[in-house]
């Protein structure tokens, strides 16, 4: 599983590669995706680091897993595949980001153009049986993503931390260690939204005016 990860990453996180948590995750991954239908396709099971190398990073935003739906997963928290209609939690956001920064609704809901500018869009669980939301959970994918939140966290500087709802917030403990830029938010959901949590957060134009401040480029949103 591992040599599905870019090499940025693996030389950061090789120490997990040995450990048993690990070990018990290759193996259960490998036995859902023989024996079921799983999100997203192995190939893509990464592609959050495949997309946004370790040096590259400049904001993270984490979601809980991917979507369980037909042709929606494609490894990055919040996005899915072009074509596909925008789930709600997306078309929140991309509202939000209206709001904010005045730009127009994409046609797409395919986020890579985000991870290539260094969003890391981090699942905290990276793989779901289909049609069985939350079903991979508790089997060692959150320490992992854990490992990963915490090497950015200790290896970075002037990171901007997106945690949006309970879950995140409580992932993101992991990345509070006072040299970075943490925004908490309501989660973009109906729900959450709906109830005036998530509207009129501006974390896009406050990491934007982050990044700025510290001699980063500035996110394409």
């Amino acid at each position: 599983m591992t040599d599905l990860i870019d090499p940025s990453w693996r030389a950061v996180l090789e120490d997990e590669f040995t450990k048993e948590y690990f070990v018990a995750l290759s193996d259960f991954v490998d036995q859902q995706y023989n024996d079921a239908i799983c999100f997203p396709p192995k190939q893509e099971i990464f592609a959050a680091l495949n997309h946004c190398k370790f040096q590259d990073v400049k904001v993270v935003i984490i979601g809980q897993d991917p979507y369980h739906g037909d042709n929606q997963a494609h490894g990055l928290s919040f996005s899915v595949r072009d074509g596909v209609a925008f789930p709600p939690s997306l078309r929140n956001i991309f509202r939000e980001i209206q709001d904010d920064l005045g730009a127009e609704i994409p046609f797409s809901g395919n986020l890579e153009r985000w991870a290539d500018q260094g969003v890391l869009l981090l699942n905290a669980i990276l793989t779901v049986k289909r049609s069985e939301a939350g079903s991979h959970a508790g089997q060692n994918w959150e320490k992992f993503t854990d490992a990963i939140l915490r090497e950015v966290s200790n290896r970075h500087q002037n990171i901007v931390f997106m945690l949006w709802g309970g879950y995140a917030k409580k992932k993101g403990k992991i990345c509070h260690n006072g040299n970075h830029l943490i925004l908490e938010s309501g989660h973009p959901s109906p729900l959450s939204a709906n109830q005036g949590l998530w509207f009129k957060n501006k974390h896009f134009s406050k990491a934007n005016n982050y990044l700025e401040s510290v001699g980063k480029k500035p996110i394409h949103w």
